[in-house]
């Protein structure tokens, strides 16, 4: 992907993320900005729409149920090689930020992504460096986050969770039980 702006004043954009209330929360406040949104819940779907009406903007959730959003940059890539793609994730790691930007994404965010960082990403010119977050996540909620993610992954079992992020059982019992930190 180029990090040439789309066409001026086009402002279609596609959303693909499998977090129905995210995606609906996330596609609201975009239309408020002024894009015109096209919103898909598996690859199979965005890289459907983006072979018919490929859009000049993309937000696209790393993992996914039925594959990668790296596949949806690669199906974009074609397509549509001016289109600005932002990769949201919440399993952030600098190998999937190395590859999100090698594919051509122009960004990579991590959930819960701010919409007005999201729009920032999308318009930014090329040699504009991002500002940081405003309000970025504490260390301690981004470590409860890592803790959900892998227990949801584990099937919610304690014991497997504690094991591959190897903690005792009980500490995670008692990190589970209360609420996320701010």
């Amino acid at each position: 992907m180029t990090t040439e702006a789309p066409l001026e004043g086009e402002k279609t954009l596609l959303i693909l993320d499998d977090d129905a209330p995210f995606r609906t929360r996330l596609a609201r406040a975009l239309e408020q900005r002024g894009f015109e949104v096209l919103a898909a819940s598996s690859v199979a779907e965005a890289t459907e729409i983006t072979s018919k009406t490929p859009p000049a903007y993309a937000v696209l959730d790393l993992r996914l149920e039925d594959g990668s959003g790296l596949a949806v940059v690669e199906a974009l890539n074609k397509s549509r090689p001016d289109c600005r793609v932002v990769i949201l994730t919440g399993y952030g790691a600098i190998a999937t930020a190395v590859a999100a930007v090698k594919a051509g994404a122009i960004d990579y965010l991590a959930k819960p992504a701010d919409p007005e960082d999201i729009v920032k990403a999308l318009l930014a010119s090329p040699d504009e460096k991002p500002e940081p977050p405003e309000n970025p996540m504490s260390a301690d909620r981004i470590r409860w986050e890592h803790i959900q993610r892998v227990y949801e992954l584990c099937g919610h079992n304690v014991s497997e969770t504690a094991r591959r992020l190897n903690m005792h059982r009980r500490t995670l019992q008692r990190i589970l039980a209360k609420r996320a930190p701010r």
